[in-house]
């Protein structure tokens, strides 16, 4: 027999792919945020910013995608069968922490308070973070967020607030006096309540000895890694705020039980917990009697990143997205210069400008409040509205970037997929798009100050722009029908926080300020991304996104 012969195929040439986008800088390749932060004040950071962006995206990156391959695991006991209660992490989980704490993503605003604009530097910070590892956001946000609530106590303030803005990330199991750094959590939600935490059952007593004992519950308790928690529960003079610390000084563990880890959607780097409180030892924070008061000014600031870090998100994807369509071609031409995906990447752009103005802006109101009583009503009616429409629009926009790519968004292989499973994420947490809606609708009604300061702010902006102007004259009007304020009220923050956007970018004196409100207040687009009018599809403003 004769060997045949075949001819030889080379059947795996790859062409026509994009290159990885990997090793660049996450602030000098981000005009928009430049601005942001030059217009917002906060220009004095930008060496600081530039560092983290060049950490952000490149090792920030690379070790995000390993936490996220390798979740927490809980050890509930060790192998003699004591309770231990630890959460297990993968070293990328504790590299990311490590990186974030050094350049100060818990801590920069309060670093620097003497600064202008601190909360937004520190802001672009967190910007930078959630676009390549949102998971360690959470315990990072919540440290930052905890200062105000903890000063209602000066002596626990003048002990904790040292340990929570130190630069150093120290994950060890010791008590909080023997570690170089600490972090904090939360935990306000009941199974029975959610976001009614006036309903809360947990109970505290208090001592001889000045300290409570706390037993009950949470529903969700995040982060269970962390060295203490601000909690509500309910003492004799009603619900009241309470540190509890994970390791008491005597070496001992507190009481407080961890029953499972969740298995979320996404956030799969971070743990988040049930746990009980068996008499767990803890310290109050402020009066008794006025927890929600207290814990709310932690809210605030968790509300701000959650904007902050959806608005992130979106950016990561449409970078992506314009990264793809720059150098993948379809039907003979690259698909950047092909005119529908041009209206798409147009779009997806002008969502991230307002989305990310807007957030900036609550973020300067911030550092402005404690000196400025218009400013501080300012921020609380503009987080619970930015709150509301940046976090809600996230899953769309990176949806929307994810079919960019194609079946390749869809792959776990590229970054999408983790995008889109964190999208939804902060529309959820720290109060759901109705909450935010209802607190728009209490402040509005029990804080005229509130109302004042939110149209004193769009009305800045009269006369800049025909469409805005009438839509300005709409908007008082929407609060007139008191009976169906409640039922209407989404379509009120919409239209509202879409103003909001359209007078920052007016005020930044932003190229794509026109765009933006003739689509989305006049409303010459349609119900999906990608419908803008020909006449506003402008493919440079596209290019200029990104400069990679």
């Amino acid at each position: 027999m004769t060997a045949t012969t075949f001819p030889s195929f080379d059947t795996h040439q790859v062409s026509n792919q994009p290159s990885v986008l990997e090793g660049f800088n996450a602030f000098d390749t981000d005009p928009m945020l430049q601005a942001a932060v030059r217009h917002y004040g906060a220009d004095w950071a930008r060496p600081a910013l530039s560092a983290y962006g060049a950490v952000a995206g490149s090792e920030l990156l690379e070790q995000g995608r390993i936490a996220n391959e390798n979740p927490p695991r809980l050890k509930a006991f060790d192998r003699f069968g004591h309770r231990i209660d630890e959460v297990e992490f993968h070293p990328a989980y504790h590299r990311c922490m490590t990186l974030a704490m050094k350049h100060g993503l818990h801590a920069f605003a309060w670093w620097h308070a003497d600064q202008p604009s601190a909360h937004v530097a520190r802001s672009a910070i967190t910007y930078q973070h959630a676009q390549f590892e949102a998971g360690t956001g959470c315990p990072l946000t919540m440290t930052y967020a905890a200062i105000p609530a903890l000063r209602h106590s000066p002596e626990l303030a003048k002990v904790w607030v040292p340990r929570l803005t130190s630069k150093v990330y120290d994950p060890r199991m010791l008590p909080a006096s023997q570690k170089h750094g600490c972090t904090i959590g939360m935990g306000m939600t009941e199974k029975q309540g959610g976001s009614d935490v006036r309903s809360n059952t947990t109970t505290a007593t208090a001592q001889a000895d000045g300290h409570y004992t706390l037993i009950g519950h949470k529903w969700f308790f995040s982060a269970p890694m962390c060295d203490a928690w601000l909690v509500l529960a309910q003492a004799p003079a009603g619900i009241t705020c309470f540190l509890l610390p994970k390791m008491l000084e005597d070496g001992t563990r507190n009481r407080i039980h961890i029953q499972r880890l969740k298995d979320k959607l996404g956030d799969r780097s971070n743990a988040s917990s049930e746990v009980e409180f068996h008499n767990a030892v803890g310290l109050r924070v402020g009066e008794e009697g006025r927890g929600v008061r207290t814990i709310l000014e932690m809210v605030a600031l968790t509300r701000l990143d959650c904007m902050v870090a959806s608005a992130g998100l979106m950016r990561q994807a449409t970078v992506q997205a314009i990264h793809h369509c720059r150098q993948r071609s379809a039907f003979g031409k690259p698909l950047i210069t092909q005119p529908l995906m041009q209206n798409v990447l147009h779009d997806l752009v002008l969502e991230n400008d307002g989305h990310l103005a807007l957030a900036m802006r609550v973020a300067q109101a911030v550092d402005q409040g404690p000196n400025d009583p218009a400013q501080a009503a300012f921020a609380r009616i503009a987080t619970a509205i930015g709150k509301y429409w940046i976090c809600r629009r996230a899953p769309s926009v990176v949806n929307e970037a994810q079919e960019c790519l194609g079946g390749a968004g869809y792959v776990e292989e590229t970054l999408l997929p983790r995008l889109y499973r964190q999208a939804p994420l902060n529309s959820i947490w720290e109060g759901s798009g109705n909450v935010q809606c209802l607190d728009v609708l209490r402040a509005l009604s029990r804080e005229p100050d509130t109302r004042e300061a939110l149209f004193g702010e769009l009305l800045a902006m009269q006369g800049a722009d025909p469409d805005l102007d009438r839509e300005l004259a709409a908007l008082p009007r929407l609060f007139d029908d008191v009976a169906t304020l409640e039922v209407r009220s989404r379509q009120i923050v919409e239209r509202v926080a879409l103003a909001l956007e359209a007078a920052c970018l007016l005020r930044m004196n932003h190229p794509n300020a026109t765009a933006f409100i003739r689509s989305r207040i006049a409303r010459e687009h349609g119900l999906a991304l990608g419908t803008l009018p020909a006449e506003w599809v402008d493919v440079g403003a596209v290019e200029a996104s990104f400069l990679g």
